[in-house]
């Protein structure tokens, strides 16, 4: 885990984030989403410095679309 995702973690599993339970590492389809809020089917993402070169870029377009598509609102950050 990064240290974004850990400060962010840390705050979510106290569920800190307006009394919501979210998981850690949950896995949906064939994604493993960093942070995910089932009954509110929210997905937050912490990017690392990868997720900037051209590949990576693309496959994380696949990968929204995929969950969009599922009815999942996908909020992504950097690891800054």
């Amino acid at each position: 885990m990064t240290e974004a995702e850990s400060k962010l973690w840390s705050h979510l599993r106290m569920k800190l984030l307006a009394g919501y339970k979210f998981r850690r590492q949950h896995v949906i389809g064939t994604y493993i989403t960093d942070f995910t809020c089932l009954p509110k089917k929210i997905i937050v993402e912490v990017d690392g410095a990868t997720h900037g070169n051209v590949c990576e870029i693309a496959y994380d377009a696949k990968r929204t679309g995929y969950l969009k598509s599922k009815g999942w609102k996908v909020v992504r950050y950097g690891n800054e």
